[in-house]
């Protein structure tokens, strides 16, 4: 049986571009990926607040070769959902101890 490789893609998020959020991190298994989110907002109290989001997605080409993104699953996609959602929690926990080393 045959190893799926997990591909690691790395972008530094840049708060003051104008092109938008970017990508903290991204893993890949396949045709499905989990990509992590750095957002900032505002708490209720004024301050500014950082928080993360996970968004899953299996990108798939169409009849006519053209690529598309979906956020569905098949049932043959779950065991590679389960490992990149493993591998997202992964890092938002140590992401999250890094935030309290200086405390």
């Amino acid at each position: 049986m045959k190893q799926k490789k997990i591909v690691d893609v790395k972008s530094k998020v840049d708060a003051d571009s104008s092109i938008g959020n970017l990508p903290e991190k991204k893993f890949r298994a396949g045709a499905i990926s989990a990509t992590v989110w750095l957002n900032k907002g505002t708490k209720t109290t004024g301050e500014e607040a950082t928080f993360r989001t996970i968004s899953l997605d299996r990108s798939y080409t169409d009849a006519e070769g053209n690529w598309h993104n979906s956020r569905t699953f098949r049932i043959h996609d779950l065991p590679k959902v389960q490992l990149l959602m493993q591998e997202a929690y992964k890092h938002l926990v140590f992401a999250q101890q890094d935030l309290f080393k200086g405390v």
